[in-house]
């Protein structure tokens, strides 16, 4: 039996896994382009949890299972007791009792810490409050695409200190590029 494994910040994985993940994601991308069928998901489900409601990460994870064969279950905040009237621990055992894996888009990141701590299979961070991981990788993707590889390279962020900002600072610690960080005060 595999050993779930959680994606909840990049730190989750190694940098390695890390540039592998993107590397395998750029060649499922060029199989769908080119009208290669694979589903490696076929009787697998995702469930979505959605606190923060977000059209493209619904789109991309929703999309992706199905092109992968797979079935991607939306709850909204309406459709879940997610921390009101329910313990997240409670919700975190019953909900993976009944998919393949899960994907909970959040403000508190304490509250995907304590999902994946009682769930039963993995729990992917589709955001919150603290950081962006998946959005961050596919920067990376994008990076790696169209300049190759982002080792030593000086990467900008302007804007907010927030759960971006963040991802961004374990990334350059992770695919080992220098950042430089312009934030208003605050």
């Amino acid at each position: 039996m595999t050993q779930k494994r959680h994606f909840l910040t990049l730190n989750d994985l190694s940098s390695e896994e890390l540039r592998q993940l993107i590397q395998r994601a750029s060649e499922l991308k060029q199989m769908r382009n080119a009208g290669e069928d694979y589903r490696p998901f076929v009787g697998k489900t995702l469930a979505m949890i959605f606190e923060k409601s977000s059209t493209r990460t619904r789109v991309s994870f929703e999309s992706g299972m199905a092109q992968f064969g797979g079935h991607a279950l939306f709850l909204s905040p309406r459709d879940t007791q997610l921390g009101r009237g329910e313990p997240i621990e409670d919700t975190a055992r019953v909900i993976s009792r009944m998919v393949d894996i899960i994907m909970i888009r959040t403000f508190e990141h304490d509250k995907v810490e304590r999902f994946a701590e009682y769930s039963d299979v993995p729990v992917i961070n589709g955001l919150t409050d603290l950081v962006h991981p998946c959005q961050l990788l596919a920067d990376m993707q994008t990076w790696h695409e169209h300049r190759g590889d982002i080792k030593g390279k000086t990467v900008a962020w302007i804007g907010d200190g927030n759960n971006m900002c963040h991802s961004y600072i374990n990334a350059a610690i992770q695919f080992d590029f220098q950042l430089n960080i312009g934030c208003p005060e605050g």
